[in-house]
């Protein structure tokens, strides 16, 4: 799939890297992360607090106007939130997802000892983890990894124990080690798109290969 251009900031980019925007029937403007909605959409690479600012200011409004050519719209006054809404439960969907193909382990002993074994390609933790249990599980992974003395560990998710838990149907998930390269890809794209629209760190560096999911093109041409 060709590359997006962001209506706000002028720039191309990837699409898996960027947030479709798609009007509903009644003519509001609604996120479409999986970039599946038929019709024409829009595309947006900014962080959240950046597009506040644009909808405050009404450049999202005049930018929405020249890509959607003058159509009758109607943004929802909650469309941040729900745009960081849609990127969470995407990203959630897709652990769950990984989960049940047995694609990731969780429980500090199982993925202490798949780290130092150099089968870890991606190493989570929840939010509220705590700092003693992400610093070993990221010094088994480094041992693993033959990357001792390097900045190289763990991801922390924008998510808690409780949801994390519940996303791969779970007790108590703590800590994730995804152990197939693809699955980390895939894992990673949604994680670094989200992390980036909160304003955080762009995708985790440290997953198995470079390749990443792309989204499938829609039926109609796009900016």
């Amino acid at each position: 799939m060709s590359e997006r251009r962001c209506i706000l900031s002028g720039e191309h980019a990837d699409p898996a890297h960027l947030i479709r925007l798609a009007i509903s029937p009644d003519g509001e403007v609604l996120p479409d992360v999986r970039a599946k909605a038929p019709g024409r959409g829009a595309w947006i690479g900014v962080a959240r607090a950046e597009l506040e600012q644009a909808i405050a200011k009404g450049k999202f409004k005049g930018a929405l106007a020249r890509a959607f050519k003058g159509e009758a719209l109607r943004v929802p006054d909650d469309l941040p939130e729900r745009i960081d809404e849609a990127l969470r439960a995407d990203l959630m969907a897709r652990l769950g997802l990984e989960a049940r193909a047995s694609n990731l382990i969780n429980g500090f002993d199982k993925i202490d000892v798949a780290a130092r074994r150099g089968q870890v390609r991606l190493l989570l933790h929840a939010a509220d983890a705590g700092d003693d249990g992400k610093r070993k599980l990221d010094q088994a992974w480094r041992v693993g990894e033959e990357r001792e003395g390097e900045e190289f560990g763990g991801d922390s998710l924008p998510v808690d124990r409780e949801a994390l838990s519940m996303a791969l149907g779970r007790n108590n998930v703590v800590h994730v080690a995804v152990t197939n390269a693809q699955a980390a890809d895939r894992i990673s794209a949604l994680l670094g798109r989200w992390q980036s629209y909160l304003g955080c760190a762009n995708a985790p560096p440290n997953s198995g290969s470079a390749e990443r999911e792309h989204m499938d093109e829609g039926p109609n041409a796009e900016a």
